[in-house]
């Protein structure tokens, strides 16, 4: 099967209070062949997700009735959305927003207003990267008290299971292949996120500071000015 034709398959959560976004966003989503359902809340949008199950969730911020920060974080713990990608899609571009987001387990932050068309590319390159897990990455890697269950996208920690968000595991599952090796960060932003998702050079820190609090300082060095490594 074409990666052409796993993206036309797609389905796709949009979650905004402005009717026009739903509709030009959903539009051109459409044309590309997506399966797109709308929501105009986050509480609408959780009803929604848990029934429809789709693979990419686009969601405001700024929304009524319970915004996009509260709703990706129901979202995360929600069992049937396992795998799912969140993305959030806002006017917002200020960093505790960003921080928020992916506090809560967003794995990206598109600024709006956006071309469709890059939309469009992003949309693409998350749901490739969703679809995307190499036979090399497809499988256990035991490390002292961590197990990274590739396979599953959950790790075990000191004998407790955690679901961590996508990009927090992709970043965590990089580092881990090689522990002890400094990962310069323009290799992380292009392995993690790939050249066509946009993201701040403050992306990485937000979740490398995460892993920390989930896995304990020491297990992360900060090489400054180079990138990152693993330590145990």
């Amino acid at each position: 099967m074409t990666e052409e034709m796993k993206d036309a398959k797609a389905r796709v959560l949009l979650v905004d209070d402005e009717p026009d976004i739903l509709e030009i966003v959903g539009y051109n989503l459409k044309n590309e062949g997506y399966q797109v359902f709308t929501a105009e809340n986050g509480e609408e949008a959780l009803k929604i997700a848990k029934k429809k199950k789709p693979d990419l969730i686009i969601l405001d911020v700024m929304m009524p009735v319970m915004d996009g920060i509260e709703a990706c974080e129901k979202m995360r713990k929600t069992p049937e959305l396992d795998g799912t990608v969140i993305t959030f899609l806002t006017a917002r571009g200020e960093d505790y927003s960003m921080i928020a987001g992916f506090d809560v387990g967003a794995d990206d932050y598109i600024t709006k207003p956006v071309k469709p068309r890059v939309l469009v590319s992003k949309v693409k390159s998350l749901l490739r990267r969703r679809e995307n897990v190499t036979p090399e990455a497809s499988n256990i890697l035991k490390l002292g008290d961590l197990v990274i269950d590739r396979d599953q996208y959950k790790i075990i920690y000191k004998k407790e299971e955690m679901i961590l968000p996508r990009k927090e595991f992709e970043l965590l599952s990089l580092l881990t292949t090689k522990p002890g090796k400094v990962f310069k960060r323009e290799e992380i932003l292009d392995v993690v996120w790939g050249n066509e998702v946009i993201v701040g050079g403050r992306t990485i820190d937000v979740h490398i500071r995460k892993l920390r609090e989930k896995l304990g300082d020491d297990s992360f060095k900060t090489v400054k000015g180079v990138g990152y490594k693993y330590v145990k």
